[in-house]
């Protein structure tokens, strides 16, 4: 029996743009006191970790290999996607490829983490309720009243509810409640579990995947066989559904990164400079003034400017998913 991480490194990060592009998810922009996110996520799991599986896709797993490698990381595979199918068969393709008593410790590729103690804990913990036969999901005791995740309801380590992207007020209501805690997007589970549930509830994506990845020619899957794979979240597909679930509630320092105003705080908090009026200029050393502004990023690429309010973050994948219509080449 190993422990295995499983590093999902498939999203494109489209919050993020113009830093992040299709060729350069923002999972391999190494703006992380030098580090990329992907590399940080090997690293911090290695101490758990007996090998590493990353699943990614046709356009970036050059770039997973190049951080592995730079990283000091040799014990690895890698499951090559030829077209997104979304993390139910994204996590189906690791436990094939994994022995069934296997622990899976399934993390993206694109958070930020302090690895301290309290998520040695965690993430001991979780593998220890894996190895009882539970599949467990990590919840982030919230910091703050978040629109952008989702929430677990639990009681103790007991999940009562899955709860969708909530609005500002009642966000506010989970946070003064207190038993509502962030999804992180982490889970542990042994192999063979995981197949059997999502076999059980969704047996058209158990069975496209199983055939997607028996036909895989060194890692890499093939693009009509995976175009038959029903696209569906592991949350959806099997967290909200099976009776073997667990949470652990964890209060390390964690966040997706998955938006301008992540990075601001980020940035912000290692000493990147910003103006009186908390303006920021990522990417350009040209000297910028802000005037009659507040609370304004100004991020500068090669080719792109992007100018937006911190608070309005979340709207940028609006522009990214006009981009992709009407420029595609600048995503």
């Amino acid at each position: 029996m190993k422990t295995i991480n499983v590093i999902l490194s498939g999203g494109v990060g489209s919050r993020l743009w113009p830093l992040s592009r299709k060729a350069r998810p923002k999972q391999y922009l190494p703006i992380f006191e030098g580090h990329t996110l992907f590399q940080k996520t090997a690293l911090r799991n290695k101490a758990f970790c007996d090998q590493v599986i990353v699943v990614g896709n046709c356009d970036n797993y050059e770039l997973s290999r190049a951080d592995l490698r730079n990283a000091g990381i040799e014990n690895y595979s890698e499951i090559v996607e030829a077209c997104p199918r979304n993390t139910a068969a994204a996590i189906a393709f690791a436990a094939f490829a994994a022995e069934p008593s296997d622990i899976l410790f399934v993390t993206p590729s694109d958070h930020l983490i302090q690895a301290e103690d309290l998520y040695a804990s965690a993430v001991s913990r979780a593998i220890q309720l894996a190895n009882d036969g539970f599949i467990v999901t990590f919840g982030l005791k919230p910091t703050k009243p978040e629109t952008g995740f989702g929430y677990i309801e639990s009681e103790g380590e007991e999940v009562k509810s899955f709860r969708e992207k909530p609005d500002l007020a009642t966000a506010q209501s989970f946070l003064d409640q207190g038993n509502f805690y962030w999804n992180s997007g982490m889970f542990c589970f042994q192999a063979g579990v995981y197949l059997e549930e999502l076999q059980k509830f969704e047996p058209e994506v158990f069975q496209a995947s199983n055939k997607a990845f028996e036909d895989a020619v060194d890692g890499r899957l093939d693009f009509d066989l995976s175009m038959r794979i029903p696209s569906i979240s592991v949350d959806y597909a099997v967290m909200e559904r099976t009776k073997k679930i667990k949470v652990v509630p964890s209060a390390f320092q964690w966040s997706d990164m998955g938006s301008f105003e992540s990075i601001y705080e980020y940035l912000n908090e290692v000493g990147h400079p910003i103006d009186e009026q908390g303006n920021m200029v990522i990417g350009t050393t040209v000297h910028t003034e802000f005037t009659g502004l507040t609370n304004t990023i100004l991020v500068q690429t090669s080719d792109a400017i992007l100018v937006l309010r911190k608070e309005n973050a979340q709207d940028v994948k609006k522009v990214y998913e006009r981009l992709e219509r009407d420029k595609s080449e600048l995503v």
